[in-house]
């Protein structure tokens, strides 16, 4: 029998683009589903000024398709040369919604990141002044730290230590992906959101390593044990607002995916709304899927949230996703969940 699901439209409060070919190709997988979408800035160059982030959202407004409607967020990257007047004048022109803090080296184009906090000290005192939240990629990467538990260490030797200095800096750790991330934001009361991704919901490292190397399911931060796994869905079905969908779709293509020193990120956008259906459901949890997706973000980032609906549809058959969504900059492998998934969104 037929299973409807109605909700309020829901938004990707972490996604990457790109630019370009790829921007074109993969925008239409974001805009058919959602409504909005924090947009993160680590372009080659990336988008470090209001100027950058208003150039860059012209472009993307210019590769929407005919017919869709979608509004993007706009971030600025946080470099140790940023400064705090062009940050507060582009937030206050209602342009930028966020400033994102990348640790340098953490992850894809984070290279021009911080790799000295006291130095960005004065954009964030601002920002803390303003309500303007901080992205972080929560992760410290200094060769002593064990991949696996760079979030954890991260927590207790950067974040931690902000917040105290900062109690009024609003924060977001994005996808979150341990038991250590989901204990730390859920007692961080109203300064303090977490987003989780559609795959760290999905896969554990099992899935990345058993078996041979599964490039396509490589991510940063990379997916940790199966503990970390069910700690997340548990947080993620709770319906406690601390907590919302960033699915940090990161389209690569597959030349640099399936390659010796394959890029970082798996790209969801696609099928994303489906195979949160499928988990939620799993959970015993569809009736929190709304305010996961839909509902608590826009809260936290002080916007309303979207008056048009979404329809998801349980049917009998297993639905069919795209393999791979073509784009001018070639190829790019949707993500498999490898399971059979019977909802879809109505269209």
């Amino acid at each position: 029998m037929t299973q409807h699901l109605d909700i309020r439209r829901p938004d990707d409060w972490h996604l990457h683009l790109r630019d370009g070919a790829m921007l074109q190709g993969v925008l239409p997988e974001t805009a058919r589903h959602f409504a909005r979408a924090i947009i993160m800035p680590n372009l080659v160059p990336p988008v470090v000024t209001g100027d950058q982030a208003a150039a860059y959202r012209e472009r993307i407004l210019a590769a929407l398709p005919e017919g869709m409607a979608f509004e993007p967020l706009m971030t600025l990257y946080l470099t140790e040369g940023t400064d705090p007047a062009d940050v507060a004048a582009a937030a206050a022109s209602g342009l930028v919604k966020a400033v994102k803090l990348y640790p340098a080296g953490a992850t894809t184009n984070s290279h021009s990141g911080v790799a000295n906090l006291d130095k960005v000290m004065p954009v964030l005192e601002k920002m803390a002044e303003i309500g303007l939240p901080l992205c972080t990629h929560g992760e410290v990467v200094t060769p002593e730290v064990d991949i696996f538990d760079r979030e954890a260490v991260f927590i207790d030797t950067v974040l931690a230590p902000l917040r105290k200095r900062l109690p009024e800096l609003r924060v977001v750790m994005e996808h979150i992906t341990t038991e250590d991330g989901v204990a730390y934001a859920a007692e961080g009361g109203d300064t303090l959101g977490a987003t989780i991704t559609t795959h760290h919901l999905i896969i554990n490292r099992n899935h990345l390593l058993v078996g041979g190397i599964k490039p396509h399911y490589y991510c940063l931060p990379v997916a940790k044990r199966e503990k970390h796994r069910l700690a997340l869905r548990k947080a993620a079905t709770s319906g406690n607002p601390r907590f919302f969908l960033g699915t940090d779709s990161a389209p690569h293509i597959d030349a640099l995916k399936e390659h010796a020193c394959g890029c970082a990120g798996c790209f969801t956008a696609t099928n994303t709304m489906a195979l949160l259906a499928h988990v939620f459901e799993e959970e015993d949890a569809l009736g929190q899927l709304e305010a996961f997706a839909s509902l608590n973000g826009p809260a936290f980032y002080h916007l309303p949230a979207n008056e048009s609906r979404l329809r998801l549809v349980r049917r009998e058959a297993a639905q069919d996703f795209p393999e791979k969504i073509l784009t001018g900059a070639g190829p790019v492998t949707v993500f498999n969940p490898g399971f059979p998934v019977f909802w879809s969104v109505e269209s």
